[in-house]
């Protein structure tokens, strides 16, 4: 199975973005979905993800900003970004979530199978 993303580019602060990934080889309706961004010199930070069942969960830094969405019919995610940071500056990727739990209400999860990635870069 893999995933194949696009959508990302350069913008300017406060401009948006919409990022989407592909699945395909596996039964992609049936797994809950994240949204993984990684900056240069630090670690993955889970962005956003979606259950099968379609609810949703947000880091905070981009709650009110960013927004999921699931098609199940064509396999594919999607991540509208708006009010872009250069804090939001990295490498974004899809990811399968192999597993999930809350550590003091926060959701916490993790994955097995992910994307390439796309770059985004928030920049005047």
């Amino acid at each position: 199975g893999q995933f194949v993303e696009s959508g990302g580019g350069m913008v300017q602060p406060g401009g948006s973005l919409r990022l989407s990934c592909t699945a395909s080889g596996w039964s992609f309706g049936n797994y809950d979905i994240l949204w993984v961004r990684q900056a240069p010199g630090e670690g993955p930070e889970w962005v956003s993800g979606i259950s099968a069942s379609g609810n949703t969960h947000y880091r905070n830094s981009v709650k009110g900003r960013f927004t999921i969405i699931r098609d199940n019919a064509r396999d594919t995610l999607t991540l509208e970004m708006n009010d872009l940071k250069a804090d939001d500056t990295a490498l974004y990727f899809c990811a399968r979530v192999s597993f999930s739990s809350y550590l003091g209400g926060v959701y916490q999860p993790t994955y097995d199978y992910r994307g390439q990635g796309t770059q985004v870069t928030v920049s005047s």
